[in-house]
């Protein structure tokens, strides 16, 4: 689809009634994960043959939506998940923006849906975390979830491409994704769902595929575990990914294995950066087919030493216990290990200026 290549300015639109300071002050204390917004929101329209305009910073509201918008009926809808963190000097940065930009523009040509521009998709981002940095939380841990979407708004009904679409930059203060103190997850092997076939959406961030996961999820709650795991849907038998979270599996050698990206399993920034973490300090790697026997027979064994899930929300997060129908196993002591705490270690660090950035991955927001 055709983008305009003409820089965009922002209008900005202050917020007539923000939230008292008091009251922000008291939300952010202990924010929790997602369920508390910031004032402003970026709005940036889309049409066919003219491309990208009205950028607009304002108040963050309810979005007008006509019954027959495309995707309430198509579902042409995508988004992202980064954060703006606090580094230690007391400015605000950015963790490998440019690669979220990248993957968004990925989804959206899965989807038949027009791409951003690399530099407006970071600017729209930057112009945010400007005008609400005061919704920063103090939390230990804590950050600014950014979350750009885009969706098709054109109102008609007929199976083709939209030809009008919304991007949106709406903001969260967050603190842990998992609950404080759980040693390790556990996670149960869903039997009877597949995530993604190939073919499909998988490496695409679309709302589509954690909609399809949240059967799947509810079961794994009810049966008192924390995530749910899928495997491959041709065969059933290779693991694939959390419902939300790349997976890597350490050996009693050093190895590090992790399930190649074919397609079905959306590629994680921090899975990437994981990779060249322990790429740098010259440990074995190998994104290969891992199947849940090999699994559950490595642990069981004491071959598999650590086990791990990562995502922008929940950084690197032990995975201790897992169980399906018929089986059940503790990874290594059922907590988090020396590699999985140096990794997370490690990777916070560098998000928030305490470590050196040999990649250039942090980008300053001051």
């Amino acid at each position: 689809m055709v983008n305009s290549a003409a820089p965009i300015s922002f209008r900005t639109t202050p917020h007539p009634a923000p939230v008292p300071g008091a009251t922000r002050a008291e939300a952010i204390a202990d924010p929790g994960f997602g369920t508390i917004f910031t004032d402003h929101m970026v709005v940036i329209e889309y049409t066919a043959g003219k491309g990208w305009h009205d950028a607009t910073v304002g108040p963050r509201q309810p979005i007008p939506l006509d019954p027959a918008a495309a995707v309430l009926h198509y579902a042409q809808e995508i988004f992202e998940g980064l954060k703006a963190y606090r580094l230690a000097d007391g400015g605000m940065a950015l963790f490998r923006p440019t690669e979220n930009a990248a993957r968004f523009n990925r989804s959206a040509q899965r989807l038949a849906m027009p791409t951003l521009p690399q530099d407006l998709f970071v600017e729209a981002i930057r112009q945010l975390v400007a005008v609400d940095k005061d919704w920063f939380p103090s939390v230990e841990g804590g950050s600014l979830y950014i979350r750009p979407f885009m969706f098709a708004s054109e109102a008609f009904l007929g199976v083709r491409p939209a030809r009008q679409f919304k991007f949106v930059v709406i903001a969260s203060p967050v603190g842990n994704y998992f609950k404080s103190g759980a040693p390790a997850v556990s996670i149960w092997i869903s039997s009877d769902y597949a995530r993604a076939a190939p073919g499909g959406t998988g490496a695409a961030k679309c709302g589509g595929n954690y909609a399809a996961s949240l059967v799947p999820q509810a079961e794994a709650i009810a049966r008192g575990h924390d995530q749910v795991v899928f495997l491959d849907a041709a065969e059933h038998k290779w693991v694939e990914e959390l419902g939300g979270m790349n997976l890597f599996f350490v050996m009693d050698d050093g190895q590090v294995v992790t399930p190649p990206l074919t397609g079905t399993i959306l590629p994680g920034i921090t899975r990437d950066s994981l990779l060249q973490l322990l790429r740098d300090e010259g440990r074995a790697v190998s994104e290969e087919p891992y199947s849940v026997q090999q699994w559950q027979d490595d642990a069981r064994s004491g071959r598999l030493v650590e086990c791990f899930a990562c995502g922008t929300a929940a950084v690197v997060t032990a995975v201790g216990n897992v169980a399906g129908e018929d089986t059940e196993f503790t990874i290594g002591s059922g907590q988090a290990g020396p590699l999985t705490n140096h990794l997370r270690a490690q990777l916070t660090g560098i998000q928030r200026g305490e470590q050196p950035d040999p990649h250039s991955w942090i980008l300053r927001l001051d």
